[in-house]
């Protein structure tokens, strides 16, 4: 999440009492085993390895990307529901758009047909996709940017939480980072649930421009979803399949 939130900012992700004279420079070659440790280094600089051995520089090191076009599926879940309902989306599609240093565009989307081509109650050959079938993509417009929106509010109320919390913590945290009242207090925890609402809420109107009908409000509460139990994947009560991603 903190990866993700760095790239639809800008560098510096710093906090303002890190040193930058102190930080060791960050080879961005397409091989570099010599970067420090991202949770030693005071450049804060993460990385990642493919063996345990060689480091490379995360997709944040690189400049290039700031304001990077981050594709998400906000259910974290295969879900193929007869009737095409959605689960619950996670609260973390809320921190892309509160945390970054500028309101990220947003375009809601509607996909269907993959249960056509690959559902989850398949059977050998299970992993070849079905032919034949059709899938379609509808685009919405631009709900997020810098215009008088919704989400320019939420982010409002969220950065006077941030200042609230600096001044409580004594230190402000780097880029992606949030310090346990900013992830767990009632203020920032309502204002997640806010902005994943209003997020749903913008899939639900393309959906409906698809010529759906509106689905049961209660189909968008975790506390529905509860009902499933412990079962994670599989045919669930509604006869709906969840799969892992």
């Amino acid at each position: 999440m903190t990866e993700a939130v760095r790239l639809m900012s800008r560098q510096p992700f710093t906090t303002p009492h890190s040193s930058p004279s102190s930080a060791t420079p960050v080879n961005l070659s397409l091989s570099s085993p010599d970067i420090t440790d991202p949770f030693s280094s005071p450049n804060h600089t993460y990385t990642y390895s493919t063996d345990g051995v060689d480091t490379f520089p995360a997709p944040s090191a690189y400049s290039n990307r700031q304001y990077s076009w981050i594709h998400i599926f906000p259910e974290g879940r295969v879900h193929q529901h007869p009737m095409k309902m959605m689960r619950y989306f996670k609260w973390g599609i809320a921190r892309l758009i509160l945390e970054p240093d500028a309101c990220p565009d947003i375009i809601p989307m509607w996909i269907e047909g993959n249960d056509q081509i690959m559902h989850e109650s398949r059977q050998w050959p299970r992993f070849i996709p079905r032919v034949n079938k059709r899938c379609g993509v509808w685009f919405g417009t631009n709900v997020g940017g810098d215009g008088n929106t919704v989400f320019n509010d939420l982010r409002r109320k969220w950065q006077e939480l941030v200042q609230k919390d600096i001044e409580k913590e004594g230190r402000s945290f780097a880029m992606g980072v949030l310090s346990d009242g900013l992830k767990y207090g009632k203020e920032a925890v309502e204002l997640r649930e806010e902005c994943t609402r209003q997020i749903r809420g913008a899939v639900l109107a393309v959906r409906r421009e698809r010529g759906l009908p509106d689905e049961d409000p209660k189909e968008g509460l975790v506390e529905t979803w509860r009902e499933e139990g412990g079962k994670r994947t599989g045919k669930m009560k509604d006869e709906s399949w969840v799969g892992d991603i």
